[in-house]
């Protein structure tokens, strides 16, 4: 367990805004992020955080005027833009009432009224309405141009005023980022900016993922739901634009022809047309000219390929024209990869790059104790990804949430394969519902679809909400056949209905890995397994609140069982055609104590250095995979014990149990007898093994609540305890996995053979020589 360095304090302010202004120059030429730009920052009254619940390294380091600085929308920048983070005026009405005569709090946006961060935590239901006040002025070299005002995310539904006149259409969403040109309505000096906002949460039949309504302040229960957040949730800026601008770029890699498709967006461009040009290191390697709205492409000679071992990002510009005369330009990036489902082997498999590379990732909610949906800083948003690379993971499930812009930056440049989900509606939706949920998960997909990190969409999750599973999982990929589509996630729990298409075929199995098998049209995933719990006292949500789906007694338990899990999925599940696993979780969250991480980020729980070190071998084995462990059908053999000092032992019955006993040259012929036994194909499954009593036919080598017997019988659990399957061992060995549990192993203890667990709490999952104890000779049988 290793505590997290606290992180350097930021940088003085004028250094930090000479830093900002060279930034951003660099960024418009170089297509890189911008990380900050002027604001057009309220004067703060006397405002205070409240107390966290937690604190996180990045707590103390919020800027009160002027939070999350950082530009962002990394995809799509421009050098001017004024930041609209900090304190704003704030009021609570009735649902039903109008704008408030006086605003009588205040509020740092955009941080969520539940949370510490915000300065208000305080509960929020549907029978309120948030209201917003701020004034700003526009700057004066501004002149001329439109003024954009945008909205990272809000959550639910927004209205917005400038002056007291309505800025555009209400919004409904709390997932997508949506804008108002407001040049029309500013006075020329300084502006009030008022928005509403509205929240059902749970009660509403919107797109609401984890969130709940309850305390917002730590409390036992919630189970694997999570605090409200309600509002304003991410950043809130102006940019000024000409009156002809791109809207959106849309950058999609053709690594098979060695080029990128582009479709440039915009409002007002009749009669321009739209340059993109694609540079390496400063130096341009492909340009392109084409219509505004359509696609074209950019010659991408010898691409180098994104990756998680390699993710290189070209740096994109594009320019609208008039003429030849570019009236805008934006700042973009892009990977070159490729993404989809191929035979290897035999097997159907996600391709990465036209190879299978094994998917190992976690379950990753987005909760932060301090800011709930926010995170405090982009440091801290980083960190968590950064996370990810350290313990060794390639991938990352964003869970029933969908990040700000600088999440999947971060991503983008860090080298992380993420699965998206949309996230779920409480219940059953009406058709208004459906209606919304979809045309929202649209704008979702063209928000990210440039986005190298992103391969897949996750429709549906649990049956949470389900509805016409087939239809969406067809209708997303005809939207973005440039990714991969989950129709639903567990698709063997909780009463989800199984679309039957999409490219994968998804289980949850708690602890598992489980059995997870591809069809003839998908390849096989775990979306999500683990869930072992350890509490860090200090460092718990609520005190004596926390669950898991296992609790570890210890450190050094929750290490070896976690690791185990790694390599029971790399010895047996992956060669039997598991091709990714989400891990439950990277961090714990509120009540749940099932993080690698504490739910304060303050603690790092596991052995980096051990799960890294799995986690790389997993995703070797996968590239390299080793040839596979073959015994002999239909001859007999006899099962030798390698742990030295015990050499001398094999496997044997006795009335009915199993057990390991010397056995020589003068033992008796019942000995030799019951330690012999025929290798026939596995009954559960024939690349396995099953092995069959010599003086007893019919009656096989069987575990049974974890002891292991020799048994007749029939069925699928019979034939499926009766199955084991082999593992290459040391020194020449073999380890035998039981078939329906992968992660545990035939072992002796004690002179009994059990079904041990790496790092499990029984006696026989003792950790001393556990590899020894659990690796067989095959030898040759002393019945022949």
């Amino acid at each position: 367990m290793r505590r997290v360095p606290v992180p350097r304090p930021p940088l003085p302010r004028f250094r930090r805004w000479w830093l900002t202004a060279l930034a951003g120059v660099l960024a418009l030429l170089a297509g890189t992020a911008l990380t900050g730009s002027g604001t057009a920052a309220a004067v703060p009254r006397a405002w205070a955080p409240k107390p966290a619940p937690m604190t996180t390294p990045w707590t103390g380091q919020v800027s009160v005027d002027n939070p999350l600085p950082e530009y962002p929308r990394p995809q799509l920048t421009r050098l001017d833009w004024a930041n609209l983070n900090g304190i704003w005026d704030f009021a609570v009405t009735s649902a039903d009432a109008g704008r408030p005569a006086s605003f009588s709090e205040q509020i740092r946006v955009p941080f969520v009224a539940e949370s510490a961060l915000s300065g208000i935590q305080r509960r929020i239901t549907q029978n309120d309405k948030l209201w917003y006040q701020r004034d700003f002025t526009v700057p004066s070299d501004w002149d001329g141009r439109r003024v954009q005002l945008n909205f990272g995310a809000s959550d639910w539904r927004t209205t917005v005023w400038v002056n007291d006149r309505q800025a555009g259409a209400v919004h409904s969403g709390g997932f997508d980022s949506f804008s108002y040109d407001i040049t029309d309505l500013l006075n020329g000096g300084t502006n009030t900016l008022v928005v509403s906002v509205w929240d059902p949460t749970q009660t509403g039949a919107q797109a609401v993922g984890k969130q709940r309504l309850g305390d917002v302040t730590p409390h036992p229960g919630g189970g694997i739901f999570y605090t409200a957040a309600s509002g304003i949730w991410q950043t809130v800026w102006l940019e000024p634009t000409a009156a002809a601008h791109i809207t959106r770029l849309d950058l999609v890699p053709d690594l098979a022809n060695s080029r990128l498709e582009v479709t440039v967006r915009g409002a007002g461009t009749n009669g321009h047309r739209a340059r993109v040009t694609v540079t390496a290191g400063g130096t341009t390697v492909g340009t392109a000219t084409g219509p505004v709205g359509g696609e074209f492409s950019v010659p991408v000679p010898d691409p180098r390929r994104w990756s998680p071992d390699d993710p290189f990002l070209y740096d994109v510009r594009a320019d609208l024209l008039s003429g030849t005369t570019a009236v805008d330009s934006v700042g973009s990036y892009a990977g070159m990869r490729s993404i989809g489902i191929a035979r290897v082997d035999g097997v159907l498999r996600p391709v990465l790059n036209g190879e299978f590379v094994f998917q190992t990732g976690t379950l990753d909610q987005g909760y932060w104790p301090d800011g709930i949906y926010t995170a405090p800083t982009d440091a801290a948003l980083r960190y968590d990804l950064q996370k990810h690379k350290d313990l060794g993971f390639n991938m990352v499930r964003k869970h029933i949430k969908v990040e700000p812009q600088r999440w999947f930056h971060w991503a983008d440049r860090l080298g992380l394969l993420v699965w998206q989900d949309m996230p779920s509606m409480e219940r059953t939706p009406d058709a208004a519902a459906r209606a919304q949920w979809e045309a929202e998960y649209d704008r979702i997909i063209d928000q990210h679809r440039s986005s190298p990190s992103l391969v897949m969409w996750v429709n549906q999750n649990e049956g949470w909400g389900q509805y016409d599973q087939a239809r969406i999982a067809d209708e997303v990929k005809a939207y973005d056949p440039s990714r991969l589509v989950d129709n639903m996630s567990g698709v063997n729990c909780c009463g989800a209905v199984d679309g039957g298409n999409g490219d994968v075929v998804d289980h949850h199995v708690y602890v598992g890995p489980g059995t997870t098998v591809p069809s003839a049209t998908r390849a096989a995933v775990l979306g999500e397994f683990g869930g072992l719990g350890l509490k860090v006292a200090g460092h718990e949500w609520y005190p004596g609140g926390g669950f898991s789906y296992e609790d570890q007694p210890d450190l050094a338990h929750l290490n070896d069982r976690f690791v185990g899990l790694l390599d029971g999925i790399r010895e047996v599940r992956m060669p039997k055609g598991l091709s990714a696993s989400v891990y439950t979780e990277i961090t714990d969250v509120e009540n749940e104590a099932n993080g690698l991480l504490t739910y304060d980020r303050q603690v790092v729980k596991v052995d980096e250095t051990r799960v890294r070190t799995a986690n790389r071998a997993l995703i070797d084995a996968s590239r390299s995979p080793a040839a596979p462990v073959t015994l002999p059908t239909g001859q007999y053999t006899s099962l030798r014990v390698t742990t030295p000092g015990y050499t001398d032992r094999y496997v044997r019955h006795r009335d009915g149990a199993v057990f390991t006993e010397v056995v020589t040259g003068g033992s008796g012929t019942l000995l030799k007898n019951d330690a012999t036994w025929r290798i026939v194909p596995g009954l559960a499954d024939r690349s396995c093994y099953s092995f069959e009593s010599r003086n007893y036919p019919g009656e096989y080598l069987r575990h049974r609540n974890s002891r292991v017997y020799k048994e007749g019988g029939s069925g699928d659990l019979f034939r499926a305890d009766a199955t084991f399957c082999t593992v290459r061992g040391t020194g020449g060995g073999i380890r035998l996995s039981a078939y329906n549990f992968p992660e545990q192993y035939l072992r002796h203890y004690d002179a009994e053979l059990w079904l041990a667990v790496p790092g499990g709490t029984r006696a026989w999952d003792a950790s001393a020589h556990f590899t020894a104890d659990t690796t067989w000779a095959v030898a040759s049988p002393w019945a022949p």
